[in-house]
């Protein structure tokens, strides 16, 4: 593991695109790589039907709190780890200061494939990470919308507790903020120039 700095370049938006990397499709950890997904869908999917199954709100509600805590748990301190090499936690110093560490583990090429991430957990992991929150988000605009206020504490502990995961893992990967922003808008702009030529070539 390495702490990230904001000298640090790694990529996030385009990871698939590297060209000198072969493609690793196998999925070396199914575990993790199921429960990573299972908690946080777990708790939409009964956030979703549970007025259908029940009209008590207390059995619900603590279901759905209790799958979110056992997500926030199992993505920050295992899978994570395993299925990108990234984890993220908070240490107190000697002098009582809290400090957030970030850090990512370096894949050197000359490694095994056994020893290197593998895109379709890469996948997998990003994928849930980023979308679940986006969903509680929605929910949040749906709850003050239809005055569903009851919900609203629950929906709201969904998009803390996933927005702090995706905001951490997002941290470790591209470093800084400044970082984000650069990545951000390198994306963007390598996405339109292959569209400009693209465009030419058709013409």
């Amino acid at each position: 593991m390495r702490r990230l700095d904001s000298s640090d370049d790694v990529s996030l938006f385009d990871a698939e695109e590297d060209t000198g990397r072969k493609s690793k499709s196998k999925i070396k950890h199914p575990l993790a790589s199921f429960f990573h997904l299972f908690f946080r869908v777990s708790a939409i999917l009964v956030y979703l039907v549970c007025e259908l199954l029940s009209s008590s709100f207390i059995a619900p509600m603590v279901a759905i709190i209790l799958l979110l805590c056992c997500d926030f748990w199992t993505v920050k301190n295992i899978t994570g780890r395993l299925m990108v090499g990234l984890r993220w936690w908070n240490q107190v110093d000697d002098d009582g200061k809290s400090h957030w560490v970030f850090e990512s583990r370096k894949f050197p090429s000359h490694q095994g494939s056994g020893k290197q991430a593998s895109d379709s957990e890469s996948r997998i992991f990003w994928l849930g990470l980023l979308i679940c929150p986006i969903v509680w988000v929605i929910f949040a605009f749906s709850s003050l919308v239809s005055f569903k206020i009851k919900w609203l504490a629950v929906v709201i502990m969904g998009v803390v507790l996933q927005g702090a995961n995706m905001y951490g893992y997002v941290r470790c990967k591209v470093g800084t903020r400044t970082n984000l922003k650069n990545m951000a808008t390198s994306y963007f702009g390598r996405q339109f120039l292959k569209q400009t030529m693209s465009n030419q070539e058709e013409s």
